[in-house]
């Protein structure tokens, strides 16, 4: 999510305890962190983490679009949405204490990932919804399973549908709720 996770990440990998392969995606770009060079500390593999308390729906994301989700955030409270945000880290393995949470507390979710979405987070938390019998309704958002033209990060995030703007219509959608309009009265 931002230049101290990964970091973070990096030192966790490198331990000696960790005797199998260790992934680590990081976006191209720019970070977003102005004072990144924070002191390592190890991350317990297989765990998320909550950013956001909420209600009603949960953003469930992976790395750098957790950036997105808490802006999209800021963007609803004007029409009266307040949604839950979790950094889940890790996809493989997934931390499944804290979905097991998340499924008991909300009926839709929306995930959102830097990656094709055929086969990649999202899915992984639908199969673990379907595996333990889970009856919630999920939006994912990430790459289509479509050709993506190369451009800038930020256009590339717009195009896709999973940048703060297209993750705030996903929840409106979801919620039913209509963009908030202010309409200035003039005297």
């Amino acid at each position: 999510m931002n230049e101290s996770e990964l970091r973070n990440l990096m030192y966790t990998a490198q331990l000696a305890e960790n005797e199998l392969p260790f992934s680590i995606r990081y976006p191209r770009g720019q970070g977003v962190l102005p004072e990144w060079r924070t002191p390592f500390e190890k991350i317990e593999i297989g765990t998320g983490r909550a950013i956001k308390t909420g209600e009603e729906i949960a953003i469930l994301t992976i790395g750098h679009p957790g950036n997105f989700a808490v802006e999209a955030a800021k963007m609803l409270k004007a029409d009266g949405l307040n949604p839950a945000i979790y950094d889940m880290r890790f996809v493989k393995p997934l931390d499944e204490v804290m979905l097991h949470e998340i499924a008991k507390k909300f009926t839709r979710i929306i995930t959102v990932e830097d990656g094709t979405i055929v086969g990649g987070f999202g899915s992984a938390v639908l199969e673990f919804f379907s595996k333990n019998n889970y009856y919630i309704e999920v939006k994912m958002l990430g790459i289509p399973d479509a050709l993506v033209e190369h451009g800038k990060p930020e256009e590339l995030h717009h195009e896709c549908g999973y940048d703060a703007e297209g993750i705030a219509v996903a929840v409106r959608e979801m919620m039913g709720v209509k963009k908030s309009t202010v309409i200035l009265a003039s005297n």
